[in-house]
C-alpha cells in the first residue's frame, strides 16, 4: 500500500511546502519525503542541515505528529 502526501511544514515562522510518498506494511511504515531546491536554499541560509530537516519531518509524519485540514478526519485514511 503506498499514499501520496503534499503539505507544508514551518520552522521560525516560514512555511515550506514538502511532497511525500508513504508505503509499507511488510517490515513496517515508512515515508520519503522531498523539498524543492529552493526551500533547501531557504533553509541553508536560515542555517539548517536539509538532510537533518527532512528526516525530522519523515520522522514526525510517521509518527502522526501532524495538523490536519479542517474537516478531513484521521479515520477517513488510518488503517488500525
Amino acid at each position: 500500500m503506498a499514499a501520496k502526501i503534499t503539505g507544508n511544514f514551518s520552522i521560525e515562522e516560514n512555511t515550506f511546502r514538502f511532497s511525500a510518498i508513504a508505503f509499507g506494511r511488510i517490515g513496517g511504515q515508512n515515508i520519503g519525503a522531498k523539498i524543492s531546491k529552493a526551500t533547501e536554499k531557504k533553509l541553508e541560509s536560515l542555517g539548517y542541515k536539509v538532510e537533518e530537516v527532512i528526516l525530522s519531518l519523515q520522522k514526525k509524519l510517521l509518527q502522526g505528529d501532524l495538523t490536519l485540514p479542517e474537516g478531513l478526519k484521521r479515520e477517513s485514511f488510518v488503517d488500525d
